[in-house]
């Protein structure tokens, strides 16, 4: 009989209208979780779902011994990123599974592999098969070229995060824009475990991010210089062809007859776009300092917490 591990793990998996497939993965990850370690707990966060998932998961708890099941209840839909927030300040473990979704394309000890090189000295380990949609990847290609860190966003079907990570992250931000950003910028030690999928099962043809071009923006405004080198650019070009103007206003002045008003016109229009185009230029770079350092303050909503063992 192997030894099982002392330390207490925590799994939150999200929930919108999975119900065909929740049965399957959570008896997987039971038995799983339930071989390898002594003490543990799967908290399922339920955002708003309208399906039965709440009776698939109350009817498995029957059969799951010596593990402690919760649901969280969110009041509506607030998108993953809030509902697995919300999961994770419920969790109690020294380590905490993030499960953003259900498809298991993957051999179950790739769970118990995360763990171990967690264990290792990483307190963030992610598992991915590499593939993502065409926006996906244009996402991850800007924010890895323009965030400056050592850590590169990929695709991920799960991840592992340690209690001394959730304290770093609860630290740096109340807020939750995107949580990879949040791991890759907290400065602890990340690691990527890529697999061969396993099946040919198709993804849920659902987005859960709410609002994912906001989200998508918000992250790159927030964790990478991309938004304050494109409004530099701009920024320069509009100074380049006000002085272009000035000076032209002033060769139409010394050699031609220029119409009565014109060059005073124009040079005092140009002189003020250029110290407004300055201004701005000072005032982007104090907003992009302000954005990198304060979070606006969002919350999650919850109904209730049921724990159904």
């Amino acid at each position: 009989m192997s030894i099982k591990q002392k330390n207490f793990i925590s799994a939150v998996v999200y929930l919108h209208n999975y119900e065909a497939l929740l049965g399957d993965f959570l008896k997987s990850l039971y038995n799983t979780l339930n071989e390898n370690f002594d003490k543990f707990e799967i908290i399922c966060v339920n955002d708003a779902s309208t399906d039965d998932s709440k009776t698939v998961i109350k009817t498995l708890a029957n059969n799951f011994e010596n593990c402690m099941l919760s649901i969280v209840n969110m009041s509506f839909y607030q998108g993953i990123e809030m509902a697995m927030r919300a999961g994770v300040d419920v969790a109690i473990g020294d380590f905490v599974f993030e499960f953003d979704e259900i498809i298991i394309d993957y051999k179950p000890d790739l769970i118990m592999q995360c763990y171990d090189r967690c264990l290792q000295g990483f307190d963030i380990v992610s598992c991915g098969n590499g593939n993502s949609r065409g926006s996906s990847k244009l996402f991850y290609s800007l924010y890895n070229h323009y965030s400056g860190s050592q850590y590169k966003l990929q695709s991920e079907t799960f991840r592992i995060i340690s209690r001394r990570a959730i304290n770093r992250i609860h630290s740096m931000s109340v807020n939750t824009i995107y949580r990879k950003s949040l791991y890759a910028a907290c400065g602890l030690k990340t690691n990527y475990i890529r697999y061969q999928a396993t099946t040919n099962a198709v993804k849920l043809k659902k987005n859960n991010l709410k609002n994912p071009q906001d989200t998508a923006l918000t992250s790159l405004i927030l964790f990478t210089d991309i938004a304050y080198k494109a409004t530099m650019v701009f920024t320069i070009l509009a100074m380049f062809f006000t002085i272009v103007s000035f000076v032209y206003t002033v060769v139409v002045y010394i050699s031609g007859s220029p119409v009565h008003g014109y060059t005073t016109m124009m040079a005092l229009m140009s002189l003020a776009f250029f110290a407004l185009f300055a201004i701005l230029t000072v005032v982007i770079k104090y907003l992009s300092i302000i954005l990198g350092l304060v979070f606006h303050r969002q919350k999650y909503t919850l109904e209730s917490i049921e724990k159904i063992t």
